[in-house]
Protein backbone atom coordinates (compact mmCIF):
# COMPACT_ATOMS: atom_id res chain seq x y z
CA UNK A 1 0.00 0.00 0.00
CA UNK A 2 1.48 3.69 -0.99
CA UNK A 3 2.09 6.08 1.41
CA UNK A 4 -1.09 9.00 2.30
CA UNK A 5 -0.14 11.79 1.05
CA UNK A 6 0.91 14.56 3.66
CA UNK A 7 -0.47 18.77 3.35
CA UNK A 8 0.68 21.14 5.43
CA UNK A 9 -2.72 22.75 5.80
CA UNK A 10 -1.96 24.93 9.27
CA UNK A 11 1.28 27.39 10.38
CA UNK A 12 1.82 29.50 13.74
CA UNK A 13 4.28 31.15 15.14
CA UNK A 14 5.06 32.91 18.62
CA UNK A 15 7.04 36.27 17.76
CA UNK A 16 9.98 35.40 18.87
CA UNK A 17 12.04 37.63 21.23
CA UNK A 18 14.98 37.41 23.73
CA UNK A 19 12.32 37.15 27.15
CA UNK A 20 8.36 36.21 26.69
CA UNK A 21 8.12 36.83 30.36
CA UNK A 22 4.16 37.89 29.73
CA UNK A 23 3.73 33.94 29.67
CA UNK A 24 4.67 30.90 30.96
CA UNK A 25 5.62 28.24 28.72
CA UNK A 26 2.84 26.66 28.30
CA UNK A 27 1.40 30.11 27.38
CA UNK A 28 3.95 30.11 24.68
CA UNK A 29 3.36 26.70 23.38
CA UNK A 30 -0.45 27.32 23.20
CA UNK A 31 0.08 30.68 21.14
CA UNK A 32 1.39 29.13 18.68
CA UNK A 33 -0.92 26.38 18.37
CA UNK A 34 -3.79 28.22 18.11
CA UNK A 35 -2.32 30.49 15.30
CA UNK A 36 -1.88 27.20 13.72
CA UNK A 37 -5.73 25.72 14.00
CA UNK A 38 -6.48 28.85 13.32
CA UNK A 39 -4.72 29.51 10.00
CA UNK A 40 -6.16 25.84 9.48
CA UNK A 41 -9.55 26.78 10.16
CA UNK A 42 -9.93 23.89 12.93
CA UNK A 43 -10.56 23.45 16.21
CA UNK A 44 -8.76 21.41 19.30
CA UNK A 45 -11.17 18.43 18.58
CA UNK A 46 -10.35 18.22 14.52
CA UNK A 47 -6.73 16.97 16.02
CA UNK A 48 -6.15 13.33 16.52
CA UNK A 49 -2.72 13.56 17.79
CA UNK A 50 -0.30 15.67 19.16
CA UNK A 51 3.74 15.39 18.40
CA UNK A 52 5.66 17.56 20.67
CA UNK A 53 9.56 18.61 20.74
CA UNK A 54 12.54 21.09 22.10
CA UNK A 55 15.87 20.60 23.29
CA UNK A 56 17.30 19.19 26.53
CA UNK A 57 15.49 20.08 29.27
CA UNK A 58 17.90 21.17 31.44
CA UNK A 59 17.79 24.44 29.15
CA UNK A 60 14.64 25.40 31.18
CA UNK A 61 15.12 22.74 33.99
CA UNK A 62 11.63 21.35 33.49
CA UNK A 63 11.98 17.56 32.87
CA UNK A 64 9.35 16.27 30.52
CA UNK A 65 7.76 19.28 30.01
CA UNK A 66 5.37 17.50 27.52
CA UNK A 67 3.57 15.94 30.42
CA UNK A 68 2.47 19.25 31.97
CA UNK A 69 1.69 20.78 28.49
CA UNK A 70 -1.07 18.27 27.16
CA UNK A 71 -3.97 20.54 28.71
CA UNK A 72 -2.28 23.41 26.70
CA UNK A 73 -2.02 21.70 23.51
CA UNK A 74 -5.67 19.86 24.01
CA UNK A 75 -3.98 16.69 24.01
CA UNK A 76 -5.82 15.34 26.93
CA UNK A 77 -7.15 11.84 26.22
CA UNK A 78 -5.13 11.72 23.05
CA UNK A 79 -1.93 10.40 22.23
CA UNK A 80 1.45 12.54 22.62
CA UNK A 81 4.73 12.11 21.53
CA UNK A 82 7.68 13.60 22.39
CA UNK A 83 10.57 13.91 20.18
CA UNK A 84 14.36 14.71 21.17
CA UNK A 85 17.49 15.31 18.58
CA UNK A 86 19.25 18.26 20.09
CA UNK A 87 19.21 21.26 17.72
CA UNK A 88 17.57 19.02 14.84
CA UNK A 89 14.36 18.60 17.14
CA UNK A 90 12.11 20.79 15.50
CA UNK A 91 12.31 18.87 12.01
CA UNK A 92 12.60 15.20 13.44
CA UNK A 93 9.56 16.25 15.40
CA UNK A 94 7.75 17.41 12.27
CA UNK A 95 8.89 14.20 10.55
CA UNK A 96 7.54 11.91 13.32
CA UNK A 97 4.18 13.74 12.56
CA UNK A 98 4.36 13.49 9.38
CA UNK A 99 5.06 9.36 9.10
CA UNK A 100 1.35 9.26 11.33
CA UNK A 101 -0.24 11.14 8.91
CA UNK A 102 1.51 9.25 5.99
CA UNK A 103 1.01 5.87 7.77
CA UNK A 104 -2.77 6.61 7.99
CA UNK A 105 -2.28 6.52 11.68
CA UNK A 106 -4.02 9.84 12.01
CA UNK A 107 -5.83 11.42 9.74
CA UNK A 108 -4.59 15.02 11.62
CA UNK A 109 -2.06 15.91 13.69
CA UNK A 110 -0.95 19.15 15.86
CA UNK A 111 2.92 18.99 15.79
CA UNK A 112 4.96 22.12 17.84
CA UNK A 113 8.39 22.65 18.83
CA UNK A 114 9.67 25.35 21.50
CA UNK A 115 11.90 26.88 23.62
CA UNK A 116 12.39 29.50 26.71
CA UNK A 117 15.69 29.77 26.45
CA UNK A 118 15.13 33.32 28.79
CA UNK A 119 14.26 31.31 32.16
CA UNK A 120 18.25 29.50 32.05
CA UNK A 121 21.28 29.79 29.64
CA UNK A 122 22.02 27.88 27.26
CA UNK A 123 25.68 28.71 26.39
CA UNK A 124 26.85 27.49 29.56
CA UNK A 125 24.38 24.38 29.53
CA UNK A 126 26.14 23.40 25.98
CA UNK A 127 29.24 23.74 27.75
CA UNK A 128 30.49 20.58 29.43
CA UNK A 129 32.71 21.05 33.13
CA UNK A 130 35.87 19.67 34.04
CA UNK A 131 36.92 16.36 33.86
CA UNK A 132 34.39 15.56 30.71
CA UNK A 133 35.84 18.90 28.57
CA UNK A 134 38.98 20.18 28.32
CA UNK A 135 38.21 24.28 29.24
CA UNK A 136 38.91 25.41 26.43
CA UNK A 137 35.71 26.32 24.55
CA UNK A 138 32.49 28.48 25.96
CA UNK A 139 28.87 27.21 24.18
CA UNK A 140 28.06 25.59 20.46
CA UNK A 141 30.36 28.43 18.70
CA UNK A 142 33.61 27.03 20.65
CA UNK A 143 32.83 24.02 19.27
CA UNK A 144 31.36 24.66 15.84
CA UNK A 145 34.58 27.38 15.38
CA UNK A 146 37.10 25.18 14.41
CA UNK A 147 35.08 23.47 11.70
CA UNK A 148 34.56 26.46 10.06
CA UNK A 149 38.12 26.95 9.86
CA UNK A 150 38.84 23.91 8.03
CA UNK A 151 36.40 24.99 5.40
CA UNK A 152 38.24 27.86 4.83
CA UNK A 153 41.34 26.30 4.72
CA UNK A 154 39.85 23.36 2.53
CA UNK A 155 37.88 25.60 0.09
CA UNK A 156 40.03 29.05 -0.08
CA UNK A 157 36.99 31.43 0.67
CA UNK A 158 37.88 34.66 1.85
CA UNK A 159 37.30 35.58 5.62
CA UNK A 160 34.39 38.57 4.35
CA UNK A 161 31.92 35.24 3.36
CA UNK A 162 30.49 35.19 6.96
CA UNK A 163 29.73 38.55 7.22
CA UNK A 164 28.22 38.68 3.62
CA UNK A 165 25.23 35.97 5.05
CA UNK A 166 24.99 37.48 8.20
CA UNK A 167 24.04 41.00 6.35
CA UNK A 168 21.56 39.38 4.26
CA UNK A 169 20.07 37.08 6.70
CA UNK A 170 19.62 40.18 9.10
CA UNK A 171 17.93 42.06 6.12
CA UNK A 172 16.05 39.03 5.50
CA UNK A 173 14.93 39.29 8.99
CA UNK A 174 13.15 43.00 8.70
CA UNK A 175 11.00 41.91 6.15
CA UNK A 176 9.80 39.19 8.43
CA UNK A 177 7.40 40.01 11.78
CA UNK A 178 8.22 36.72 13.65
CA UNK A 179 11.72 37.92 13.66
CA UNK A 180 13.44 37.83 16.51
CA UNK A 181 16.37 40.87 15.46
CA UNK A 182 15.38 43.38 13.70
CA UNK A 183 18.21 45.56 13.24
CA UNK A 184 17.20 48.43 11.36
CA UNK A 185 20.62 50.29 11.34
CA UNK A 186 22.24 46.82 9.71
CA UNK A 187 25.40 47.42 7.20
CA UNK A 188 28.01 45.15 6.51
CA UNK A 189 30.48 47.64 8.18
CA UNK A 190 28.75 47.09 11.36
CA UNK A 191 28.64 43.28 11.02
CA UNK A 192 32.46 43.36 9.92
CA UNK A 193 33.16 45.58 13.07
CA UNK A 194 31.58 43.61 15.41
CA UNK A 195 33.60 42.21 18.32
CA UNK A 196 35.53 38.33 17.29
CA UNK A 197 33.67 35.76 20.17
CA UNK A 198 34.91 32.77 18.42
CA UNK A 199 37.55 32.87 15.49
CA UNK A 200 36.82 33.19 12.77
CA UNK A 201 33.01 33.88 14.17
CA UNK A 202 31.93 37.28 14.98
CA UNK A 203 29.26 38.74 17.51
CA UNK A 204 27.24 39.64 14.69
CA UNK A 205 27.81 36.23 12.54
CA UNK A 206 26.25 34.22 15.18
CA UNK A 207 22.76 33.29 16.47
CA UNK A 208 20.73 34.80 19.26
CA UNK A 209 18.53 33.28 22.15
CA UNK A 210 15.38 32.89 21.62
CA UNK A 211 12.04 32.57 23.54
CA UNK A 212 9.85 31.27 21.10
CA UNK A 213 7.65 28.54 19.35
CA UNK A 214 6.37 27.36 16.04
CA UNK A 215 3.50 24.80 15.27
CA UNK A 216 1.95 23.27 12.46
CA UNK A 217 -0.97 21.37 11.39
CA UNK A 218 -0.24 18.09 9.10
CA UNK A 219 -3.27 16.37 7.55
CA UNK A 220 -4.18 13.70 4.80
CA UNK A 221 -5.45 14.00 1.44
CA UNK A 222 -9.08 13.96 2.65
CA UNK A 223 -8.43 16.97 5.32
CA UNK A 224 -6.31 19.17 2.71
CA UNK A 225 -9.33 19.33 0.45
CA UNK A 226 -11.36 20.66 2.96
CA UNK A 227 -8.72 23.26 3.50
CA UNK A 228 -9.65 26.95 3.63
CA UNK A 229 -6.37 28.00 1.84
CA UNK A 230 -3.64 26.36 -0.65
CA UNK A 231 -1.55 23.52 1.16
CA UNK A 232 1.89 22.66 0.89
CA UNK A 233 2.30 18.95 -0.06
CA UNK A 234 5.38 16.83 1.54
CA UNK A 235 7.58 15.75 -1.46
CA UNK A 236 10.14 14.22 0.59
CA UNK A 237 11.49 13.41 4.40
CA UNK A 238 14.13 11.81 5.94
CA UNK A 239 16.17 12.07 9.12
CA UNK A 240 20.06 10.94 9.17
CA UNK A 241 22.46 10.63 12.50
CA UNK A 242 26.19 9.60 12.85
CA UNK A 243 28.04 9.65 16.23
CA UNK A 244 29.50 12.99 17.50
CA UNK A 245 33.13 11.92 17.27
CA UNK A 246 34.70 8.93 15.12
CA UNK A 247 37.85 8.21 13.21
CA UNK A 248 37.48 10.27 9.89
CA UNK A 249 34.39 12.06 10.59
CA UNK A 250 34.24 14.99 8.38
CA UNK A 251 33.21 17.49 10.62
CA UNK A 252 33.40 20.25 7.51
CA UNK A 253 30.16 18.27 5.29
CA UNK A 254 29.34 15.54 7.51
CA UNK A 255 28.03 11.93 5.64
CA UNK A 256 25.02 12.16 7.53
CA UNK A 257 23.70 15.42 5.98
CA UNK A 258 24.79 13.96 2.49
CA UNK A 259 22.55 10.62 2.89
CA UNK A 260 19.38 12.79 4.50
CA UNK A 261 19.96 14.58 1.41
CA UNK A 262 20.07 11.86 -1.20
CA UNK A 263 16.97 10.42 0.24
CA UNK A 264 14.72 13.39 0.34
CA UNK A 265 15.96 13.74 -3.34
CA UNK A 266 15.23 10.02 -4.32
CA UNK A 267 11.60 10.49 -2.57
CA UNK A 268 11.12 13.33 -4.42
CA UNK A 269 12.41 12.64 -7.54
CA UNK A 270 14.74 15.42 -7.78
CA UNK A 271 17.82 14.66 -10.10
CA UNK A 272 19.61 17.99 -9.63
CA UNK A 273 18.51 20.48 -6.77
CA UNK A 274 20.55 23.33 -7.96
CA UNK A 275 17.84 23.20 -11.14
CA UNK A 276 15.33 21.57 -9.64
CA UNK A 277 14.79 23.57 -5.85
CA UNK A 278 13.69 27.16 -5.72
CA UNK A 279 14.78 28.13 -2.07
CA UNK A 280 16.22 26.61 0.87
CA UNK A 281 15.42 27.39 4.72
CA UNK A 282 18.49 26.25 6.34
CA UNK A 283 20.07 25.55 9.76
CA UNK A 284 22.68 28.24 10.08
CA UNK A 285 22.86 29.46 13.82
CA UNK A 286 26.58 30.31 12.64
CA UNK A 287 26.94 32.56 9.15
CA UNK A 288 29.18 29.64 7.65
CA UNK A 289 27.29 27.23 7.77
CA UNK A 290 25.57 28.28 4.98
CA UNK A 291 28.12 27.56 2.04
CA UNK A 292 29.34 24.70 4.31
CA UNK A 293 25.48 23.83 3.90
CA UNK A 294 25.67 24.25 0.29
CA UNK A 295 28.01 22.07 -0.37
CA UNK A 296 26.62 19.31 2.06
CA UNK A 297 23.04 19.03 0.59
CA UNK A 298 24.12 19.58 -3.39
CA UNK A 299 23.65 22.75 -4.37
CA UNK A 300 27.15 23.29 -5.02
CA UNK A 301 30.68 21.00 -5.59
CA UNK A 302 32.97 21.03 -2.73
CA UNK A 303 34.81 24.15 -1.84
CA UNK A 304 32.36 25.97 -4.06
CA UNK A 305 29.28 26.96 -1.97
CA UNK A 306 30.80 30.67 -0.50
CA UNK A 307 30.98 31.17 -4.73
CA UNK A 308 27.09 30.93 -4.29
CA UNK A 309 26.77 33.08 -1.32
CA UNK A 310 29.39 35.88 -2.46
CA UNK A 311 28.17 36.08 -6.63
CA UNK A 312 24.42 37.29 -4.50
CA UNK A 313 22.86 33.68 -5.76
CA UNK A 314 21.15 33.18 -1.97
CA UNK A 315 20.37 36.61 -1.61
CA UNK A 316 16.32 37.34 -1.24
CA UNK A 317 15.98 37.97 -5.18
CA UNK A 318 18.75 35.49 -6.63
CA UNK A 319 18.92 32.56 -8.14
CA UNK A 320 18.67 30.30 -4.91
CA UNK A 321 17.07 32.24 -1.55
CA UNK A 322 18.45 31.36 1.59
CA UNK A 323 17.03 31.70 4.68
CA UNK A 324 14.00 34.23 3.01
CA UNK A 325 12.85 34.11 6.74
CA UNK A 326 16.15 35.49 8.26
CA UNK A 327 16.84 32.28 9.65
CA UNK A 328 18.78 30.96 12.61
CA UNK A 329 20.99 33.86 12.64
CA UNK A 330 17.92 35.96 13.53
CA UNK A 331 15.79 34.18 15.62
CA UNK A 332 17.01 31.11 17.68
CA UNK A 333 14.25 29.31 19.99
CA UNK A 334 17.01 25.57 19.65
CA UNK A 335 13.73 23.29 20.28
CA UNK A 336 11.79 25.06 17.79
CA UNK A 337 14.11 26.57 15.28
CA UNK A 338 14.47 23.53 12.90
CA UNK A 339 10.69 23.41 12.61
CA UNK A 340 10.54 27.13 11.85
CA UNK A 341 12.51 26.07 9.04
CA UNK A 342 10.34 23.58 7.83
CA UNK A 343 7.20 25.86 8.43
CA UNK A 344 8.92 28.49 6.82
CA UNK A 345 9.16 26.18 3.43
CA UNK A 346 5.82 25.52 3.85
CA UNK A 347 4.66 29.14 4.19
CA UNK A 348 6.88 29.54 0.93
CA UNK A 349 5.08 27.04 -1.68
CA UNK A 350 1.96 28.30 -0.24
CA UNK A 351 2.37 31.78 -1.16
CA UNK A 352 1.85 33.00 2.46
CA UNK A 353 5.40 34.25 3.63
CA UNK A 354 4.20 38.20 3.21
CA UNK A 355 7.13 40.23 2.73
CA UNK A 356 9.78 37.91 2.67
CA UNK A 357 7.95 35.65 -0.41
CA UNK A 358 10.01 34.60 -3.30
CA UNK A 359 8.32 34.52 -6.58
CA UNK A 360 8.10 30.96 -8.14
CA UNK A 361 8.72 29.15 -4.93
CA UNK A 362 7.37 25.90 -6.04
CA UNK A 363 9.68 23.04 -4.43
CA UNK A 364 11.34 24.79 -0.90
CA UNK A 365 14.06 22.62 1.67
CA UNK A 366 13.36 23.10 5.05
CA UNK A 367 16.63 21.70 6.90
CA UNK A 368 18.07 21.28 10.13
CA UNK A 369 21.07 20.25 12.03
CA UNK A 370 22.15 19.36 15.69
CA UNK A 371 23.81 17.88 18.36
CA UNK A 372 28.01 17.87 17.33
CA UNK A 373 26.88 18.45 13.38
CA UNK A 374 25.23 14.52 14.32
CA UNK A 375 21.65 14.64 13.75
CA UNK A 376 19.84 15.81 10.40
CA UNK A 377 16.39 16.25 9.36
CA UNK A 378 14.66 17.55 6.39
CA UNK A 379 12.01 17.94 4.22
CA UNK A 380 10.90 19.03 0.75
CA UNK A 381 7.72 20.71 0.25
CA UNK A 382 5.70 21.02 -3.03
CA UNK A 383 2.90 23.23 -4.14
CA UNK A 384 1.45 20.40 -5.94
CA UNK A 385 0.71 16.51 -4.17
CA UNK A 386 3.50 14.47 -5.15
CA UNK A 387 1.09 12.47 -7.48
CA UNK A 388 0.10 15.29 -9.41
Amino acid sequence: MSKEPVAVVGVGQTKHVAARRDVSIAGLVREAARRALDDAELGWADVDAVVIGKAPDFFEGVMMPELYLADALGAVGKPMLRVHTAGSVGGSTALVAANLVAARVHGTVLTLAFEKQSESNAMWGLSLPIPFQQPLLAGAGGFFAPHVRAYMRRSGAPDTVGSLVAYKDRRNALKNPYAHLHEHDITLEKVQASPMLWDPIRYSETCPSSDGACAMVLTDRVGAARAARPPAWMLGGAMRSEPTLFAGKDFVSPQAGKDCAADVYRQAGIADPRRDIDAVEMYAPFSWYEPMWLENLGFAAEGEGWKLTESGVTELDGDLPVNMSGGVLSTNPIGASGMIRFAEAALQVRGQAGEHQIDRARKVLGHAYGGGSQFFSMWLVGSEPPDA
